[in-house]
């Protein structure tokens, strides 16, 4: 097992490396450029030539890709031109929130969409399944942003419910030793800051989540019903073997292959999807200084963000393989 989770940190290599190239070029695509959105449309051309020498953006495109990977194998991602900050910092200092945001929306998805796609897979053809089924495309076909809106407004702005913007009430003076507001309530036992904490990831979570959410229901349904047909499957009930031992141990056991690689998948795109949920809802996390950072022609919190994204969505992936053998002890890494 240890060989082969180090081979795959070696496959890593070459895929990073052609990620950091076709990364490296479309920022360097984008319309405009750094020194233009930092000074201005009216920035005069010594200006604009000035911050591209001071920055380097003047010399030639494998100049300037040789001495980024130079600094970047050494830990170095340099500096944000809107804040001055170095990336590694910008970027530690906003996972926490963009990381609570995804746990709450994949323990939302997950709680909801396991349960319910066993319970339609178990009514198959009634009316109960094509409901759950109706539910699941029709959460999978609502784009994230309209969501987003729709939460907002409704039970932040009309019934006054949740709050609707940020990470925790300002008017709470809370102590974060970890960065994760509900973990740093729990620690420090400020449960106020902890509820309140809770009460600001509801809104984007749910709003993040339902998609995986949909998904999930449509993969452990399709699962469940591909198991449950299995031959071993009635072989275990003409033997008599009670039906709680073939729905844990034959049935659902055997169906969360599938749908532990999906929620593997969804995960790592939790992540690097919470630009737009992130934005709506005024979130201090990656997802929003990403936008900014995009709007902004901010190459090196583009590259240095991206590329950390890149990283968990490996690792996560890795994990997913890793567990396969713990579901299912028939399934060995060869």
């Amino acid at each position: 097992m240890l060989r082969t989770i180090g081979r795959r940190f070696l496959l890593l290599i070459p895929t990073l490396l052609g990620l950091s190239i076709l990364l490296f070029l479309w920022v360097r695509a984008l319309p405009g450029g750094p020194a233009v959105a930092l000074l201005g449309e009216r920035a005069t051309p010594e200006a604009v030539e000035r911050v591209n020498e001071l920055y380097g953006f003047n010399l030639p495109l494998h100049e300037q890709y040789l001495t980024w990977m130079s600094r970047l194998l050494v830990g170095d991602f340099g500096s944000s031109i809107t804040t001055g900050r170095e990336v590694l910092d910008e970027f530690l200092r906003r996972f926490p929130a963009t990381l609570e945001l995804s746990i709450f929306a994949l323990v939302f998805a997950i709680g909801i969409g396991v349960p319910l796609g066993y319970w339609a897979a178990r009514r198959h053809g009634k009316l109960a399944d094509h409901s759950a089924v109706a539910l699941s495309l029709l959460g999978v076909t609502i784009p994230v942003f309209f969501l987003a809106f729709i939460l907002k407004y409704v039970f932040a702005v009309q019934l006054g419910w949740l709050p609707s913007d940020g990470r925790q009430n300002p008017r709470i003076d809370a102590t974060h030793p970890t960065g994760f507001y509900v973990l740093d309530g729990l620690l420090t036992g400020e449960f106020d800051a902890a509820w309140d904490a809770i009460l600001h990831l509801i809104l984007p979570g749910i709003a993040l989540g339902t998609i995986p959410l949909a998904i999930i229901v449509r993969i452990t349904r399709a699962s469940v019903l591909d198991v449950q047909n299995a031959d071993y499957v009635r072989t275990g009930r003409a033997k008599g073997v009670s039906q709680g031992i073939i729905r844990n141990r034959f049935v659902l056991r055997n169906a969360m292959l599938p749908v532990v690689t999906t929620i593997g998948l969804q995960a790592g795109l939790l992540i690097a999807g919470a630009v737009l949920t992130e934005t709506v809802f005024a979130f201090p996390g990656v997802g929003s200084f990403l936008a900014t950072a995009i709007f902004r022609r901010d190459f090196p919190v583009l590259q240095g963000f991206i590329i950390f994204i890149a990283i968990l969505y490996a690792l996560i992936n890795l994990l997913v393989d890793v567990s396969y053998s713990f579901i299912d002890p028939r399934v060995r890494v060869q």
